[in-house]
Formats: C-alpha cells, sequence, structure tokens
C-alpha cells in the first residue's frame, strides 16, 4: 500500500455508544488523535447515561450496573473539550450519528457546543471498497485493523486507521464531507 498523503488537518476520530434512541443518550466515548501518520492518544470513558433503563446491552455490553458510578457527559466534558483542543476535524464512521450525539449531549447538558466539521469514512468507504458491507467491523476486516467493535475507544482508533488508509486509496477529505 502507498503511504497516505500527509494529513494536513489535525485530525480526531470520535465514536458514542448510546444507552437509547435519544440523541443526549450517550453512555461512552471514545476519541483518538490521528499524528504524524498514525494513531497517537486514545481517550476513552463511560458516561452515566440520563436514565438507568440502559437499551442495546447486547450490542455494546453495557450495562448500568457498570454506568451508574461513572461521570456524566457534563462531567467528562472538561476532558472531552480538553483532547479536542486544536482540532480541525472529527473523523467518525457514520458521522452523522456521532455529530448528532455530539450535539444533542452538549444541547442537553448546557455545554458549549462543539462546533467542528465532520470527515465520514462510511462515506469514504462506499466512494472506493468493493465490499458488500462498509460497516466498521467489515472495512476494518478488509484493512486489517484491530477492532473490538462497539468499544468506543477502539471504534475511534480503528476509524482514525480506516481514514489513513482511504487516504492513501487517494480518498480526499472533500470525498468524506458531511
Amino acid at each position: 500500500m502507498s503511504p497516505s498523503p500527509p494529513v494536513a488537518l489535525r485530525c480526531v476520530a470520535i465514536d458514542f455508544e448510546t444507552s437509547g434512541h435519544a440523541a443526549h443518550s450517550a453512555c461512552a466515548v471514545g476519541m483518538a488523535r490521528i499524528d504524524k501518520g498514525g494513531v497517537s492518544e486514545v481517550f476513552y470513558s463511560l458516561l452515566r447515561p440520563p436514565s438507568s433503563k440502559v437499551l442495546f446491552t447486547e450490542v455494546h455490553g453495557l450495562t448500568w450496573a457498570m454506568l451508574q458510578d461513572a461521570p456524566t457527559f457534563a462531567q467528562a466534558y472538561p476532558a472531552i473539550a480538553g483532547f479536542l483542543h486544536d482540532t480541525d476535524v472529527l473523523l467518525a464512521h457514520n458521522a452523522s450519528f456521532d455529530r448528532r450525539v455530539l450535539r444533542g449531549c452538549c444541547t442537553s447538558f448546557r455545554k458549549p457546543l462543539i462546533d467542528l466539521p465532520f470527515l465520514c469514512t462510511l462515506r469514504g468507504a462506499r466512494r472506493s471498497l468493493p465490499l458488500p458491507s462498509k460497516k466498521l467491523s467489515a472495512v476494518c476486516g478488509h484493512f486489517g485493523i484491530a477492532l473490538n467493535h462497539h468499544h468506543a475507544g477502539s471504534d475511534a482508533a480503528a476509524c482514525a486507521e480506516v481514514y489513513l488508509r482511504l487516504r492513501s486509496l487517494g480518498v480526499s477529505d472533500a470525498q468524506m464531507r458531511i
């Protein structure tokens, strides 16, 4: 595989797991910073959701017992915003979902909106990969990227790696913009 074109933007991949259908129901967040052509740092935190009713346990494995003592989004916000300091663009696989959750949490918990542009690796995969499925797990399997799927930290790190691989295939940021 040819080396990726240099990444001019300061990028952080972000992934949320949610406890319900509401945009503010984040129960985990993961972020992975890209620096010098690779993932340089990963942030992960469980988040106490606004309700003790946790849906999607069968997807992400998180239960109320695991989340009840976690920080709320409001409590974790300084660490999240600090990790995103000096970031130019956020990356996500299915970025419309993660953007909706980020905005929903900021609004619901009355925190300043983290209003960064998003690039979507799902969009990039759809444009460039001849795979029957473009889900993160399928794309990671195609590229040989390790993934503990639906663990927000692993998903974010994998998304960052997918972004770098897509760039090496010639997919531009403009083609992934949402």
